[in-house]
């Protein structure tokens, strides 16, 4: 979900960004290609990084790690 959300804001930051940069130089528009290609990027990278804890954590006894509290 925090992903989702970052996309989301990023996504916006950039459209005003682009709009500021318009108004003061020659910048191009926004390309919805390379804004959806970084923001699937991301998104990549953010479920790739879940899955080395997640696993982790799916190894441990429950009643273990409760014994142990």
């Amino acid at each position: 979900m925090p992903a989702v959300v970052g996309g989301a804001l990023g996504g916006g930051a950039a459209v005003l960004v682009t709009a500021l940069l318009r108004r003061l130089s020659d910048a191009q528009p926004l390309d919805p290609w390379t804004v959806a290609g970084v923001v699937l990027v991301l998104g990549a990278v953010s479920a790739a990084a879940t899955v080395v804890p997640a696993r982790r954590a799916a190894r441990v006894d429950p009643m273990l790690t409760l014994r142990a509290e």
